[in-house]
């Protein structure tokens, strides 16, 4: 029965209170790519703007499995609480920032309570609505991903050009309020309290890894050569450090990210799509506004606009994803989807040496068709496979898997793009070297496309109606 799936159902006010919060990850997602261009030429240091994006998806990578994994001790509640609190503080600390490290650090702020926000909204989802209802409920989160396709960039290009880029963060202060606010009063859950350990271990040696791992990534052939000994070091202590995090795992008492969940077929699978959809979604979101306003001289509020279709075409697909996966399957959804993004990546590829806003817009909003036929399928077969208690994990897994996609995504096509652009700023640069970098960065877009599609064929059939059960 979906009938009490609605605005004015007894869970309407909480849906509601989701849409809010979602609200904040999705306006973020397409308010700030928009202005990149601008602040890069406020605040200088352009070789360094992949890590607005970088250290920001590093920072919710790093503590989505710990929200995830408390969220299942202590509840969903106050996880997501905290996450829009830090969130709130990450923004306003960015809109004060006075030089792009700084502007960087505080992004790492944001990115903090990020890693709580958005995977603690979709474990709620899947709490409080059963797999046939979560179909029609997805139509109203998407909803909220389609507006913000639309008022993001447009507020977005509205502040760069009125260079005025700071109002992108304050923006979040009247959604936090909101969020916050709605959900102390209408989301109440029972959570049995008990002892727990938390894996600070795990977590510190997670943290370390991927740092070190990105640096060497966005650094070499930059302020280092790839085959000095710092890129070695960098890559070699990196290396080393994640696998003694998979040691420490094995051994934690409640690790953060539970090997288990790479024992499954199906949560294996879904996870690599998540690397998939995380690196695809960074590399069109942080270098098609630069693509345009750079090669053609477009506006920011064009190029914004042209880039809002990828967050347009996401939404319309997701929302109709349901009908697809209860009646072909998981599977067979995800592999329209997949099939979507890679012909949109390889339109973007194949013309990027000439550019056009309409060849981008169709392209970007090709791929936000298939994202949205692959994203929500996949996740949603991942939690309904498994009981309340193990729904946070696999959840965090996920958008954990996601955000280290964009977080080494970013830095691999950064480190891609800085070997074409050189040492110079934006504003130095040609449009025909704008053109080449963002172009290179389309091919390695494709390719991670490409890969997804391998997870996506080896995915397991899950039946829905087991699902359901």
């Amino acid at each position: 029965m979906t009938a009490d799936v609605g605005f004015r159902s007894e869970r309407g006010p909480i849906l509601i209170s989701l849409m809010v919060t979602a609200a904040l990850v999705a306006i973020d997602a397409t308010v700030l790519a928009t202005a990149i261009p601008t602040i890069v030429n406020d605040l200088g240091d352009f070789a360094l703007f992949p890590w607005l994006f970088s250290v920001y998806l590093l920072a919710q990578a790093v503590t989505v499995p710990i929200y995830a994994k408390l969220s299942d001790v202590v509840g969903r509640k106050p996880i997501i609480l905290f996450g829009i609190a830090v969130f709130l503080l990450g923004s306003i600390l960015c809109g004060f920032a006075w030089s792009m490290p700084a502007l960087i650090a505080f992004r790492a702020v944001q990115g903090l309570g990020a890693g709580a926000v958005q995977p603690m909204s979709i474990t709620i989802v899947g709490d409080i609505y059963s797999l046939t209802e979560r179909a029609k409920v997805q139509g109203y989160l998407a909803s909220v991903w389609g507006i913000s396709s639309v008022v993001g960039p447009l507020l977005g290009g509205t502040f760069a050009q009125l260079d005025a880029w700071r109002g992108v963060f304050f923006l979040n202060v009247p959604l936090c309020i909101i969020a916050g606010w709605m959900l102390i009063r209408f989301f109440h859950e029972k959570v049995e309290p008990r002892k727990h350990k938390v894996d600070y271990l795990g977590a510190v040696l997670l943290t370390a890894s991927l740092t070190l791992i990105i640096l060497a990534v966005l650094q070499g052939g930059q302020t280092w050569a790839w085959d000095s000994p710092q890129s070695f070091a960098a890559f070699g202590v990196g290396g080393l450090l994640l696998a003694a995090f998979v040691l420490a795992e094995t051994r934690a008492a409640e690790p953060i990210l539970p090997l288990w969940v790479f024992s499954r077929r199906l949560l294996l699978t879904t996870t690599l799509v998540g690397l998939g959809v995380g690196a695809i979604l960074i590399g069109l979101t942080s270098y098609v506004p630069t693509y345009l306003e750079g090669s053609l001289g477009a506006p920011p509020l064009l190029a914004g606009l042209a880039l809002g279709a990828l967050t347009l075409g996401w939404p319309i697909a997701a929302a109709y994803s349901g009908r697809f996966y209860l009646r072909i399957g998981f599977k067979n959804t995800s592999l329209i989807g997949i099939s979507l993004v890679v012909l949109g990546a390889l339109t973007l590829a194949v013309f990027g040496a000439t550019p056009s806003v309409v060849i981008v817009a169709i392209s970007c909003f090709i791929v936000g068709l298939g994202m949205g036929l692959v994203a929500v399928p996949t996740l949603i077969a991942a939690q309904s496979s498994v009981p309340w208690n193990e729904r946070g994990v696999v959840t965090g897994t996920n958008m954990f898997a996601r955000s280290v996609g964009s977080a080494i995504g970013v830095a691999i096509f950064g480190a891609i793009a800085n070997s074409i652009f050189g040492e110079g700023d934006a504003a130095s640069l040609s449009p025909a070297t704008i053109t080449a970098g963002s172009t290179a960065v389309f091919v390695a877009v494709l390719v991670a496309a490409a890969a997804a599609v391998v997870a996506v064929v080896v995915m397991p059939r899950t039946p829905v109606a087991r699902s359901a059960e």
